[in-house]
Formats: C-alpha cells, sequence, structure tokens
C-alpha cells in the first residue's frame, strides 16, 4: 500500500490550558501564533530559523481571511517552502499533522509549525464582537443565503451539534439498543484521567456515572455532562524530519498512517448515520502502518460527545459493530486501566478549545510516547490511535503515532 513511510515525526508541542472565554487572555491570532511557536520550538529544542513549512487555520483567522499562511509566515519571521491552510472542523489537527508528515516526506521542507490559534482576539473599536455568535446563527454553521444547511435543515429544527448528534444516538439506540449507564462510563472514566492532568479544566473536579445520569437532558439521549464545553486556548506542534528529530530534545512521535474521510456537511445526508467516516480513514491508517487496533498502547479519541466516542470504538475497529456499550462495562478506559482511552480527559474533561481542541488528543499521544505525561504516564506506550472528528460525523481522521 502506498502512503507514508514513516520518517516524519512530533518532535515538539505546545498548548494553552484551557480556560472559559470569559476569564481567557485575549490576543490577537498573529500573536498567538508567535507565542504557541516559540513554545512549540523550546519544546522541541529548536530555533525558528528551522522552521521551513507552515500549516494553518483559516476560518475565523481574526486578522485575515485570506493570505493567512503569508502573514502569519511574515510575522513569524520565516520563509516557506511549503504553506497550507486546513479546514477540517475538530479533524484539523489530525489532517495538518498527515499533511506535514506527507510534505517532509516528499522533500517540500524539513520541519513544520501546525498551529491553531483558538483565543478570542481583541476586537476594535468598528468592529462587532458578536461575529461568533453571527456565524453559528441557530446552531448552524452554513446560514448564508444559498446553503443547503440553511435551506433544508435549520428550518426544520436540526439546528448545529446537540440535535445532529442527538439524532445519531437516537439511530444507533434503535438498530443495537442503548445502555445509559455505559455512555456516562466514557465520560466518568475520562474525567479520572483529568484529576492527574492539573491542565484540564476540570481538575480537581471528580465525576461518577451517576452525576452524569443527573445532569440535565440536552437533546435525548444526550446529557449536558456528556456534551463537551467550548473554552478558550489554542495549540501548536512542530513536525519534522527524521535528520532534525534526531537533534531534538524529546522521544519522537513519528506518523506512521494516517486515513481521512469526508462523506457529508449535514447527516440528514448520511447514507446510515451509525456507519462514520472513521471507519475507512482509521483502517487505511492501520494497513499503512502495518498494524492492527489490539497492537495500541492507548486510544486518544475525538471525544467531542459520548457518541462520537463509542462510534469511533466500533468503526475503527476496537470492538466489533453494535457491541460498543458491552466493551465499554468490559474495560477500564482509565489511564491506569486495560484500555486507556483519552489519558489526557479528553476534550469532555480537558476542555474543546475550537478547532485546536482536537490537538489536545495529538499532543496527548506524543506526550506519552515521549514519557512525559507524569502522574498519569503508562508503563508502556509505544503506539497511539489518534482520531480528529469536524462536524457532525462529517469529516473524520485518523493517525498512528510511534515511538522510535
Amino acid at each position: 500500500m502506498t502512503g507514508l513511510t514513516g520518517n516524519a515525526a512530533i518532535v515538539g508541542a505546545a498548548q494553552y490550558k484551557p480556560e472559559k472565554y470569559q476569564t481567557a487572555p485575549q490576543m490577537f491570532h498573529l500573536e498567538q501564533v508567535a507565542d504557541l511557536a516559540a513554545r512549540a520550538l523550546a519544546d522541541a529544542g529548536l530555533e525558528a530559523s528551522a522552521l521551513d513549512g507552515l500549516v494553518i487555520n483559516g476560518p475565523h483567522f481574526h486578522e485575515a481571511s485570506v493570505f493567512v499562511p503569508a502573514m502569519a509566515a511574515e510575522y513569524l519571521g520565516i520563509n516557506v517552502n511549503f504553506a497550507e491552510v486546513v479546514d477540517l472542523g475538530g479533524c484539523t489537527p489530525v489532517g495538518m499533522v498527515w499533511r506535514a508528515a506527507a510534505a517532509i516526506e516528499m522533500g517540500l521542507c524539513e520541519a513544520v509549525l501546525c498551529v491553531l490559534p483558538a483565543r478570542m482576539a481583541p476586537f476594535g473599536p468598528d468592529e462587532d464582537p458578536s461575529w461568533m455568535a453571527k456565524a453559528m446563527r441557530y446552531g448552524g454553521h452554513s446560514t448564508a443565503f444559498g446553503a443547503p444547511e440553511a435551506e433544508f435543515d435549520l428550518p426544520y429544527g436540526h439546528m448545529g451539534q446537540n440535535t445532529g448528534y442527538a439524532m445519531i444516538a437516537q439511530r444507533y439506540a434503535a438498530r443495537y439498543g442503548y445502555d445509559p449507564r455505559a455512555m456516562a462510563k466514557i465520560a466518568a472514566d475520562q474525567r479520572t484521567n483529568a484529576q492527574f492532568n492539573p491542565q484540564a479544566i476540570f481538575h480537581g473536579q471528580p465525576l461518577s456515572v451517576d452525576d452524569v445520569l443527573a445532569s440535565k437532558l440536552v437533546a435525548d439521549p444526550l446529557r449536558v455532562l456528556e456534551i463537551v464545553m467550548p473554552v478558550a486556548g489554542g495549540a501548536a506542534v512542530i513536525v519534522t524530519s527524521k535528520e532534525v528529530a534526531a537533534r531534538t530534545r524529546n522521544r519522537p512521535a513519528f506518523i506512521k498512517g494516517f486515513g481521512e474521510r469526508l462523506a457529508f456537511k449535514s447527516p440528514s445526508y448520511a447514507q446510515e448515520m451509525t456507519e462514520t467516516p472513521i471507519g475507512p480513514a482509521a483502517r487505511k491508517a492501520f494497513a499503512m502502518a502495518g498494524v492492527k487496533p489490539s497492537d495500541m498502547d492507548a486510544a486518544q479519541l475525538y471525544d467531542c460527545y459520548t457518541i462520537t466516542v463509542l462510534l469511533t470504538l466500533e468503526d475503527a475497529g476496537f470492538c466489533p459493530k453494535g457491541e460498543g456499550m458491552a466493551f465499554v462495562r468490559e474495560h477500564d478506559l482509565t489511564w491506569r486501566g486495560d484500555f486507556p482511552l483519552n489519558t489526557h480527559g479528553g476534550q469532555l474533561s480537558f476542555g474543546q478549545a475550537a478547532a485546536a481542541g482536537g490537538m489536545s488528543q495529538v499532543i496527548e499521544a506524543f506526550t506519552q510516547i515521549a514519557g512525559r505525561a507524569e502522574d498519569r504516564q503508562l508503563k508502556r506506550c509505544d503506539q497511539v490511535f489518534v482520531s480528529g472528528t469536524g462536524g457532525v460525523m462529517s469529516e473524520q481522521g485518523a493517525l498512528i503515532l510511534q515511538g522510535s
């Protein structure tokens, strides 16, 4: 099978501690790019002059909507041979990393900054600070005149993520049955992991299965503690060639396999809502890396909702279709358990910083492989599966990361 040879690696990372928007510092996105780049470079033990590639998220970049890579490179004072804008929602971080790895293996560059600023930027006197609310009017993404979502979804009550993921969960229940306690266990086990991660926004706030089940029902069958809390933040990783990685500070996490699948924008158009794009993406990633799900030492699965985790476990091949809830009941998903899942707490307990939220899974995989997870460090971590999810199970990607 064609694909990556596995000679590009994540060698450094930086991540803002998640904070509520009301209290987080406001910084221009260019400032965040520079700050995150400096932190990630310092983590890797590299100078800015080593960078010759840049991958950035374009949508909602405060200072510009076009020419974003050129503007960011200029601000950083670097010349790049590879520049990319990735717009895949929560799948963006996974998409950034494999694109950087591919560019390195093609010989286009040697060291790539993948960066996502996600703190609010200050607004000028003539700017409207309600841009985010307008962009997400009625809970939708595509509200412009002519957008299919605006014409065919929003007027009929299918508004945004909560209803979309609840609809998927309802469909799953109709096909395979539904165990609310198993679903609550996903959130509770991840919260246990967050108690060993001082950076998690819910650090110091334990959670039980009963607590989840007692929380407010938002969109049947999803309860508020099964739904991610948006926060301010930002993240960056440095991806380099094997040769550059050899002179960095940390044990590298080599990118051995990837897959990506975009199936639809709205789940209204899904052929079968319980069969998600992560299936073909994960199969390609495992085949490219020459490994299988049972070879993984940990799984860092995108977790905007508990139903996202369940379907990813099944469709990525960790358990058969329809048996995800039994798998969750039968396994300890904490960092000390037999199936370590989202060992940083997942976005459900670490926090979801917009599109940068998915980078928390990538960074946790790198952190575990590098042996730097401190109190939550796995005894062995050589291979990790990472997933990303954008939209309402619309666009999904997978990575296989391996230690040297």
